[in-house]
């Protein structure tokens, strides 16, 4: 009898010799019903065609048997494709912007100072140096579209989180200052001792055991000074970070709190250890301060010092329970980052304060923005060089380490780098930042404000991204990181030169990386103050936040 397995014909015993052995056993294991479902017909399993197997683009074969796609996602594919298409539309938008007002301002330039400022920018890209226009290719990011076509998945997952990190914070310090109102209150000692002179006998000591006070300390529910919940809500929250070049000391995530029932202000810090292990410490204790640095010195603060790009000052030695690192400096300046306008707006309207700016400020301002302008137009494409050439010469020339160094040292770096400022300007700015106790009072000057002061600095925006692409870098939070690091880390695939085919990964890293060196004082790692230098750099010729996030969050991946 010839047998068949799965459709496929058998031969004749004379021919299968391999199956020779095993035909009795798989006679016996058939039985009277396999045999009957038997059919000597069956068709033979035709040859394959591999030829029929190579992808073809000219038809796409769907399958008719697949499941309806769900509600869920036709509504994510939904939200996809309206991203994609909205985000591309502003790309070409502001694309077709730039290209016009670029024609327009070479076509009619609108004054004398736009032709200054023309003829400003032709030297200047004469003066172009190999290390600048490697620099320069980092500004090609900004012409992709723009990273507004991100998973709104991921955005709102980075939202809800910062959200639950704000509340944390705010029900760590409810909780710790509703408890050390009563427990720290003076009241407790006064009443208690009163007691003990009341109830305590004069034989106590001779007194049976269940007739002595045995309580360790006995608290009162309410004091007079007892502080509710309904009087702490009364609150604006800020976000801040240290002004500060020490990586790890610049990275502290901290959020503070203005109470204006009594003016007191105080600020928690935010630690974060692994994945899943948070904490939240004081960092500055509740109490009234007063300002310690500017044209303000000595006045309290008040709700109206509070905005976005606002500087408190405080002393180092008020603080004992600081970190070393920040009490190495005489005064701890903190920079706010973001604050709750909602509360701020409805306390400004009950309260009877206003903000006001005396006109020595407005004039400090006024006198900053002008030396600020007119180097700008000398640093347009030459950022990168000059900013971290005067960031490690000053360093060099800080010998003590205070930070602070005199007239002479200055003028002297403004001329190696060729930044013209009048003699004028110079006089000027030099007595706002001696007037205001940015110095020691000797004729010094701290060369972090100098900078801050004569060049200006990017909008805090912009510098939450660096300091964000800084701490993916650093994880181990030293405050430093290796070359090699970063060039495992820096992508260059999406680079416009490397899409096209003009440059490749490789060129686009290396340029990155000789640019980034030449600003390091040490050839093996980059600190956070020679990479926010860097960027610092980059940042004056591009007007556009997004164009400058887009530069930051495409190498970096964030």
């Amino acid at each position: 009898m010839d047998l068949e397995v799965k459709g496929v014909a058998a031969s004749p015993t004379t021919q299968t010799q391999p199956f020779s052995g095993r035909r009795k056993p798989l006679q016996q294991r058939w039985t009277s019903k396999s045999c009957a479902m038997e059919d000597p017909c069956l068709p033979v399993v035709p040859q394959l065609d591999l030829g029929s197997l190579v992808d073809s683009d000219d038809e796409d074969i769907i399958p008719e048997n697949l499941p309806a796609p769900t509600d869920k996602y036709k509504v994510k594919h939904q939200q996809y494709k309206t991203e994609m298409k909205g985000g591309y539309k502003q790309h070409s938008q502001r694309n077709a912007e730039k290209a016009k007002s670029s024609i327009t301002h070479q076509q009619t330039p609108r004054n004398k100072t736009d032709d200054k400022c023309v003829q400003g920018a032709e030297t200047i890209t004469d003066d172009l140096t190999t290390l600048d226009r490697k620099a320069l290719l980092q500004r090609g990011y900004a012409d992709n579209p723009h990273i507004l076509q991100r998973s709104t998945g991921k955005s709102d997952a980075e939202f809800v989180a910062a959200e639950k990190k704000k509340q944390m914070v705010a029900e760590q310090v409810m909780i710790d200052h509703l408890s050390r109102a009563v427990i720290s209150d003076p009241e407790q000692n006064l009443t208690s001792e009163k007691q003990e002179i009341s109830h305590i006998l004069p034989d106590s000591k001779l007194a049976p055991i269940r007739f002595r006070k045995r309580t360790l300390h006995e608290t009162k529910i309410r004091t007079q000074s007892t502080l509710t919940e309904n009087i702490l809500s009364h609150k604006v929250q800020f976000d801040g970070r240290i002004i500060s070049r020490n990586g790890r000391d610049a990275c502290r995530e901290l959020v503070g709190f203005f109470f204006t029932h009594d003016q007191s202000l105080t600020i928690y810090e935010y630690r974060q250890f692994g994945k899943n292990r948070t904490n939240v410490l004081p960092f500055i204790q509740k109490n009234i301060y007063c300002h310690q640095r500017g044209r303000r010195k000595g006045k309290q603060y008040r709700l109206g010092d509070l905005y976005i790009g606002a500087n408190l000052t405080f002393l180092s030695s008020d603080h004992p329970r600081l970190p070393e690192s920040i009490k190495e400096n005489t005064v701890l300046t903190l920079r706010i980052t973001d604050i709750d306008w909602r509360a701020l707006d409805s306390l400004k309207t009950d309260s009877v304060e206003h903000d006001d700016v005396t006109n020595e400020e407005a004039n400090d301002r006024m006198i900053f923005k002008a030396i600020q302008d007119m180097l700008r137009e000398q640093l347009h494409k030459r950022g990168v060089r000059i900013l971290t050439g005067l960031g490690k010469y000053l360093q060099q020339l800080d010998k003590e380490g205070n930070g602070l160094l005199d007239k002479a040292d200055f003028k002297q770096a403004l001329k190696l780098f060729r930044l013209e400022v009048s003699e004028n300007d110079f006089e000027s700015l030099w007595l706002i930042l001696n007037s205001s106790g940015n110095g020691n009072g000797h004729g010094r000057a701290d060369y972090g404000e100098f900078k801050r002061a004569i060049i200006g600095e990017m909008n805090e925006y912009r510098k939450s991204f660096v300091r964000k692409a800084f701490m993916k870098l650093d994880f181990n939070k030293t405050g430093s990181v290796s070359i090699i690091d970063i060039s495992k880390c820096y992508c260059a695939k999406k680079h416009p030169q490397v899409i096209s085919g003009h440059s490749t990964e490789e060129e686009i890293k290396s340029s990155f990386l000789e640019t980034l060196k030449d600003a390091c004082s040490k050839s093996d790692e980059v600190s956070y103050g020679e990479f926010e230098d860097y960027y610092e750099g980059l940042s004056i010729g591009i007007v556009d936040d997004e164009d400058f996030v887009n530069i930051i969050c495409t190498p970096w991946g964030i």
